[in-house]
C-alpha cells in the first residue's frame, strides 16, 4: 500500500477558533509502522487523537483516511478502519470480558442486530492473539489493570481494522505488564498493523517506535526514527530540561 492509512495536512485542531490548540500539523501513519507521539503534559495531544478520530472537527487543513478525507466516511465505516485503545480504567458495569471484546464488533453489525457466533468467534481469537482468552467469562471489573488493558486491545483488534490509536497503552500499568503490553504492540505491527501511540515514556518509544513525532504546545518541533528525533537537545527542548538533565536519566539517548 502506497496510500497512509491517515495523513494530516497542513491541520489545526482545537475546540473553536478561540480555543485554538494547535496549527499546521502534517503527519502520516503508515501500514506496518509503529509512530510514537512523544510530548509533555498539556501539549494537545489528546486534541490531536480526537481530531484525526473524528471526533473534533479540523479547524483548518484536511484529514485523510485511506486517501479520503475524514468528513467523507460514515461512523461505521470509519470504526472498520480505525481503533481506538484508551488507557485501562476502571469497570463500572460487571459485563464479562467475551461481552468487551464484543462490543468491537458493533461496527459490522446492522441496527439493532446482536452478535452472532462468527462474531463471537472472533472475538476469542482477538482474546487468543494478547492471552487472555483464559479470562473469557470473567466479568471486567474483576480482572487486573494489566488484564484490563489487553483486553481492550482484544476489544479494539475485533473490529478487524488498518489503525490502532492508543492513548499511554502502559500508563499505570507495572513494569511486568508494561513490556506485555509492548510485546503485543510489536506483534501487531509485525502483521501488518499500523499503530499511532502516544506516551510520557521515552525509553518506550525507543524501544518500539520506527518514527517518533515530538509535539509541544499544539506543534509538531521534529518526526522521524529514532537517531533523528531522540536526541539529547530535542528533548530537552520538548521538556524544558537541561541536557545533563537527560543524560543522566536516559543515556541511551543520542
Amino acid at each position: 500500500m502506497t496510500t497512509p492509512i491517515v495523513e494530516l495536512r497542513h491541520v489545526s485542531i482545537g475546540y473553536s477558533k478561540h480555543q485554538k490548540v494547535g496549527a499546521d500539523i502534517s503527519l502520516q501513519v503508515w501500514p506496518q509502522e509503529v509512530l510514537c507521539l512523544l510530548g509533555p503534559n498539556g501539549s494537545g495531544k489528546s486534541t490531536l487523537f480526537k481530531t484525526l478520530l473524528g471526533l473534533l472537527p479540523a479547524l483548518a487543513g484536511q484529514v485523510m483516511v485511506l486517501g479520503k478525507p475524514l468528513s467523507s466516511w460514515t461512523r461505521q465505516a470509519l470504526a472498520q478502519h480505525i481503533a481506538y485503545v484508551p488507557q485501562a480504567h476502571a469497570a463500572v458495569f460487571a459485563f464479562s470480558v467475551l461481552e468487551v471484546v464484543l462490543m468491537g464488533r458493533t461496527a459490522s453489525l446492522g441496527m439493532f442486530a446482536s452478535p452472532s457466533a462468527h462474531d463471537k468467534q472472533i472475538a476469542c481469537q482477538c482474546l487468543e492473539q494478547v492471552g487472555m482468552l483464559h479470562l473469557v467469562n470473567r466479568p471486567y471489573t474483576q480482572i487486573s489493570g494489566g488484564e484490563r488493558q489487553l483486553v481492550l486491545i482484544a476489544r479494539a483488534l475485533a473490529q478487524q481494522p488498518a489503525l490502532l490509536v492508543m492513548d499511554e497503552p502502559t500508563a499505570s500499568l507495572d513494569f511486568g505488564n508494561q513490556l506485555r503490553v509492548l510485546s503485543h504492540i510489536q506483534a501487531l505491527q509485525q502483521q501488518g498493523m499500523g499503530i499511532l501511540l502516544c506516551t510520557h515514556q521515552p525509553e518506550h518509544a525507543l524501544q518500539i517506535a520506527d518514527r517518533v513525532a515530538l509535539f509541544k504546545h499544539g506543534s509538531l518541533l521534529a518526526v522521524g526514527t529514532s537517531d533523528q528525533t531522540m536526541t539529547t537537545a530535542h528533548l530537552a527542548k520538548l521538556y524544558d530540561l537541561d541536557e545533563s538533565t537527560v543524560r543522566q536519566h536516559l543515556p541511551t539517548v543520542f
